[in-house]
């Protein structure tokens, strides 16, 4: 009993931890409820769900959110959005609801949608943008009409067992908490208006929940060494090995191959790291007072372009980034004494989009950083990045002894442990 005690205990504390990152510690979904108005048997609230999140964001197909009613609520209508099962309505004879279950699943409106269908925010498949990316794009919302719940603050009973997919797991969202109502400000600017009640739904993301194997990976090379160290082999785990398809594969020329499974099933080039992507940091050129250092990433999934693309680095120069070249750049400053983590994201209709594995599914930069000369240094691999994330997921960098090292610092080495024999020699004879 206390081994499986401990068992659900050390679970619990893995779930927890990876939920917190460090790198954005006060990053979240929230899904906030606003009663707009009263109804006969109900209410009509705005759900708006906010991205507070850096550099994760919700790719397509986009989220799709779930709830329980606290009794025997139905949903009347919706705009912009709609729920995947209308459910059991017969006992409804004129006037039947949109949805009748007790746990609905709701999922945002494709673009394009006719205008009497849509809502503010609405309508992008629910693709959310992070909130350091595109705060403008970083918000969802849509409106809601329920009955046969509560029509006053003290009789509605709050949703409970929230979920949340972004598109895939990983989120865990917690209970929904009464919190003063939501302000608003009319047009003119000159009267403000409240909600009738608000609630907030927090929803945090954890990597450990998301994916037994990282989904990205690093390799390294520079110009003061002609090794270049691979992603480490089976990087993200090698189950889809046997389903791989060859560069050169005549699969690839099949009409359909590209489009992407209900699933998201990948369908992956066939590699050492098996990862649906790479990204390459190769230390290009040294100059007086600056460096040089060359980003590449590669796509070798054949069924997914990546929109909206996120990539964040830490490393201890990137406090004295210079320029950036063809990559939108972002010091992420999570904590003000520290300044060396940056997000890099593609520029708007240029870069912005990762194309599916093949000759288009490859982007690269440049960035030019200052030298600190009480820190600058091409030794042990310092030049090298100490974190790396692809769309919010911590990439696997190769071990630290495989990076490449300068010509001479294995002479270094061998010259320095020479030196202290002879020292500890001659301290003997004395």
């Amino acid at each position: 009993m206390r081994i499986f005690i401990s068992t659900c205990a050390f679970l619990v504390l893995c779930s927890f931890s990876a939920a917190f990152d460090p790198l954005d510690p006060t990053g979240n979904i929230t899904v906030k409820w606003d009663i707009m108005s009263w109804t006969a048997d109900g209410y009509v609230a705005v759900v708006t769900m906010n991205n507070f999140q850096m550099y994760r964001h919700i790719q397509t197909p986009g989220w799709t959110l779930g709830w329980t009613w606290a009794k025997k609520e139905v949903i009347w209508s919706m705009v912009g959005a709609q729920t995947t099962e209308q459910g059991d309505c017969s006992k409804f004879k004129a006037n039947v609801p949109h949805c009748c279950k007790k746990n609905p699943t709701v999922v945002d409106l494709l673009p394009g949608v006719p205008y009497n269908q849509q809502f503010s925010n609405c309508c992008k498949g629910g693709v959310v943008a992070a909130w350091g990316q595109d705060p403008s794009a970083s918000v969802s919302a849509f409106q809601i009409s329920v009955g046969m719940a509560g029509t006053t603050n003290k009789t509605v009973k709050l949703p409970k067992n929230f979920t949340l997919l972004g598109p895939g797991p990983g989120y865990t969202c917690g209970p929904a908490k009464i919190v003063p109502p939501t302000t608003f400000l009319t047009p003119d600017g000159r009267r403000k208006t409240q909600a009738l009640m608000t609630w907030n739904v927090t929803c945090t993301y954890s990597q450990f929940l998301a994916s037994k194997h990282p989904r990205c990976c690093v390799s390294f090379s520079s110009f003061y060494n002609e090794t270049i160290t691979p992603c480490p082999t089976c990087a993200c785990g090698c189950e889809n090995k046997k389903k791989c398809v060859k560069s050169d594969s005549k699969l690839l020329s099949v009409v359909g191959v590209n489009t992407p499974k209900k699933d998201n099933s990948p369908l992956l080039q066939c590699t050492r790291h098996m990862c649906p992507v790479r990204v390459h940091w190769h230390v290009k050129q040294n100059y007086k007072d600056y460096w040089r250092a060359k980003v590449a990433i590669t796509n070798f999934n054949y069924r997914m372009n990546y929109t909206q693309w996120t990539l964040v680095v830490q490393h201890p120069n990137l406090n004295n980034v210079t320029q950036v070249f063809s990559f939108d750049y972002k010091p992420l400053v999570p904590y003000e004494s520290i300044n060396d983590t940056g997000m890099f994201y593609g520029m708007k209709f240029f870069n912005d989009l990762l194309m599916e594995a093949g000759p288009t599914g490859n982007i690269q930069s440049e960035l030019l950083l200052q030298k600190d000369q009480n820190t600058f240094t091409f030794k042990q691999g310092w030049a090298f990045p100490r974190k790396v994330y692809f769309n919010g997921e911590e990439c696997m960098l190769p071990p630290p002894e495989s990076y490449p090292f300068l010509p001479n610092s294995g002479l270094e080495t061998r010259v320095g442990l020479l030196i202290l024999l002879v020292s500890l020699v001659v301290l003997l004879l004395l």
